[in-house]
């Protein structure tokens, strides 16, 4: 069954990276998606979202629904099949990946035989969710973009369709999921320091104490409000930046892998390699040379 998606009418100046991968009942795109106004519209498949690197803030409308909300690597966006949408801009560029499921991401009869009411699975439009469920499922199938196909890939494929789908239903229909109650956040101009902090240190050692210091803030309540705010302990969001900002250097230069490590703060070759596989999934050799023309 083919999937009727509207990735390039809903980002028409958004870069599509390592193509796209389309099985039964699922087409999951890589896209750098630029700062500014997009082209919202009325959704026929479910949309998922996950941003993999970059911040912005969203402000986005979809059946009269406003939400205003940061976007970091890891957080989700939901917009269920039918949701009419009217506003979609960003204030800053992201890469994302970008999942596209049919409107029923079960068949009426197998959700009867799981126990579901077909009535109650309407999903929600959820935003800016930190769900490292989610953040996992994109990883893995983020995975299959930059690897020729494999004659396994379909049986892979459809447990992790099926894993998600189910995840959805149990967590994010409309009768289930709500807007996160408020809670103490760190201000935006703070949290901005903090980020630009990172991005001009990304090669000096950064302590979490340097870090809360720049939020005005104790070590305890920064990381708990930095987590909150980004998805993310400081740590982790760290090393995924030095790691995007890793792989930028082993596509662009001729670099060796001991100097990358040392640039980017990762202290050893070593250390580096078993970072960014975790993170990634493959050796930063085997990236460069998938990055090749």
């Amino acid at each position: 069954m083919t999937i009727q998606t509207h990735g390039d009418r809903k980002y028409p100046s958004s870069e599509l990276l390592a193509g796209a991968a389309e099985w039964e009942s699922l087409r999951v795109e890589h896209r750098n998606v630029g700062r500014g106004a997009h082209n919202p519209l009325t959704s026929s498949c479910t949309e998922l979202v996950i941003i993999l690197s970059g911040q912005a803030v969203v402000r986005r409308t979809g059946d009269g629904q406003k939400q205003e909300r940061l976007a970091t690597p890891g957080t989700s966006w939901l917009v269920p099949a039918g949701t009419h949408e009217t506003q979609l801009e960003l204030d800053g560029p992201l890469t994302c990946l970008h999942l596209y499921l049919p409107e029923m991401l079960l068949e009426r009869s197998a959700l009867i035989d799981y126990g579901l009411d077909p009535d109650k699975t309407r999903l929600a439009y959820a935003g800016g969710v930190a769900d490292p469920v989610l953040s996992n499922m994109g990883s893995a199938l983020h995975g299959f973009l930059r690897r020729g196909s494999q004659p396994t890939d379909r049986l892979f494929v459809e447990g992790v369709r099926a894993s998600l789908a189910a995840h959805l239903l149990g967590s994010y229909t409309v009768d289930r999921w709500r807007l996160p109650a408020k809670t103490p956040v760190l201000h935006q101009k703070r949290l901005q320091r903090v980020l630009d902090y990172i991005e001009s240190n990304l090669t000096n050692d950064i302590s979490l104490e340097t870090l809360a210091t720049e939020a005005c803030l104790s070590p305890y309540h920064f990381s708990r409000l930095f987590r909150a705010a980004t998805g993310a302990a400081p740590h982790r969001y760290l090393t995924d930046r030095r790691v995007q900002a890793a792989r930028k250097m082993l596509a662009s230069t001729a670099c060796s892998l001991s100097q990358i490590a040392v640039d980017m703060g990762f202290g050893s070759q070593a250390n580096f390699t078993r970072v960014f596989r975790k993170i990634t999934g493959v050796t930063p050799g085997k990236f460069r040379e998938l990055s090749k023309p």
